[in-house]
Formats: structure tokens, C-alpha cells, sequence
């Protein structure tokens, strides 16, 4: 799977999160229920300020065991700073990345990304990993997803 090395400045993002570990049977319902919470209870509408309206996936502080627990987050990017008692107010780290663009079934190419992606030898951060929706197509989506990688 083919990617390239990018490195970004730090985003702040606002949604709603959960904890989750890939272990869990229940991390397909959890990371299904955000989607579905961000999208159909107004959340993604009510983020102020959003630079450019595409919606994230986020996969924070976890430490690369599949047992381990991670938050996930539903998020959009924003200027905004404070978060209320719907939305929080997170930051994407600024760095190294590893880029891979995922075109397809929004579901399964994700997925099937997602298995290439961990069984790849690239030297992880495991602090902050994302996916960025390019546009809402359900059956020819881009997504690009962003691998934190270690200096170098």
C-alpha cells in the first residue's frame, strides 16, 4: 500500500468521543454509535468555526496493542477553543505523518486499509492516528488516512 511523508501542523478539533480498544467486541457499536451520534443528533452542525467542513475519525493515546484502549473521536476541524457539554476540544499533534489516500466503499475500504496499515513495519507514534473524509460519497469515498509517525 503505497504513502507518502507529509508533516502538519497542529489541528484543533471538536466532536465527541468515547474509549474503545480493538480487542473489545463492542468497538464496532461504539465507533458506529459517535458516527451516528455526530451526524443524526446535530453535532456536526452546531461546531463552530469549521476551517473546512470535512468530518475525522481520530484514534488517540494508546499505545499499539490491540488490547490496549484508545479514544476515538468523531470530530470536525475548527478555529473554536472551548468545548460545552456536547462538544470537546481537542488538538492533532503537529508532525510526521504517514499519508495514504483510500478511495472506494467508504466502509470496507477503510477497513481493508486498516489491516494493511497494521501489519506494515512503519515506525508509529501511537499518540494520534486520523482519517479525513473528503467528501460524504458512500460508495466511491476518498479518505485520507494519517499515520503518526516518530521523528526521525
Amino acid at each position: 500500500m503505497d504513502y507518502e511523508i507529509v508533516t502538519l501542523q497542529e489541528k484543533t478539533v471538536a466532536g465527541i468521543s468515547a474509549r474503545t480498544n480493538n480487542g473489545d467486541p463492542q468497538m464496532s457499536v461504539v465507533i458506529g454509535g459517535l458516527w451516528r451520534s455526530f451526524f443524526e443528533e446535530g453535532i456536526y452542525q452546531s461546531i463552530p468555526d469549521k476551517t473546512d467542513g470535512k468530518a475525522l475519525g481520530i484514534y488517540m493515546d494508546y499505545a499499539g496493542n490491540e488490547k490496549d484502549d484508545y479514544t476515538i473521536m468523531v470530530a470536525s476541524e475548527t478555529k473554536a477553543k472551548e468545548q460545552n457539554d456536547q462538544i470537546t476540544v481537542r488538538k492533532i499533534p503537529a508532525g510526521r505523518y504517514a499519508k495514504f489516500i483510500v478511495r472506494g466503499d467508504m466502509h470496507q475500504a477503510v477497513a481493508a486499509a486498516w489491516k494493511e496499515i497494521w501489519s506494515m513495519d512503519l515506525p508509529r507514534t501511537f499518540v494520534c492516528d486520523f482519517e479525513e473524509y473528503q467528501d460524504d460519497k458512500m460508495e466511491d469515498a476518498e479518505i485520507h488516512i494519517y499515520i503518526g509517525l516518530k521523528a526521525e
